[in-house]
């Protein structure tokens, strides 16, 4: 069950204290990025156990002309007809009140919805999302409640998502 906060949407991420924006890449995490998000360096999730599934993308959030530091990451499996979040984690220097950056969550799901689209999904993105955050996420990203605790991004939500991330 996924369990981040939308901060803030915003155009790409801000620094939480200067206000200065900084246009962000998503790329495929490599192996070698595997040693920089383990739990002793304040990760919450098994990163590696993500990485070695199969059907599962695991993607990483950096900051353009600075890829080395890995601002959050992302797992997804791409269904025939939508993508489904496994996993949304910000960076521990991205969490809490003293966070450097904000919107690191909302960029990343915008960018699954971007991958939906790219992958025949027409933006739809599904995720289960923990009780308490239900109503957050339908008025941050406009997710729709499907009952339990599974939730769906529609093309409509999708599309607006993007084009605050990404300027399509």
């Amino acid at each position: 069950m996924l369990d981040f906060v939308i901060d803030k949407l915003t155009d790409s991420i801000l620094n939480r204290i200067s206000g200065d924006s900084f246009r962000t890449d998503v790329s495929l995490v490599s192996r070698s990025d595997l040693s920089l998000v383990t739990k002793s360096k304040g990760w919450l999730f098994n990163w590696k156990y993500e990485f070695v599934q199969i059907e599962r993308e695991v993607y990483k959030l950096t900051i353009v002309d600075n890829p080395n530091i890995i601002q959050g990451l992302l797992s997804v499996t791409i269904k025939s007809d939508h993508v489904f979040m496994n996993l949304l984690e910000s960076a521990p220097f991205n969490l809490g009140k003293d966070k450097i950056y904000v919107g690191v969550p909302g960029n990343l799901v915008a960018f699954a919805c971007k991958l939906s689209f790219q992958r025949g999904g027409e933006g739809f993105v599904s995720f289960e999302s923990k009780t308490k955050l239900i109503d957050h996420y339908i008025k941050t990203l406009g997710a729709s409640h499907l009952g339990g605790n599974l939730m769906v991004i529609d093309s409509i939500a999708a599309k607006r998502l993007i084009e605050k991330y990404f300027k399509i």
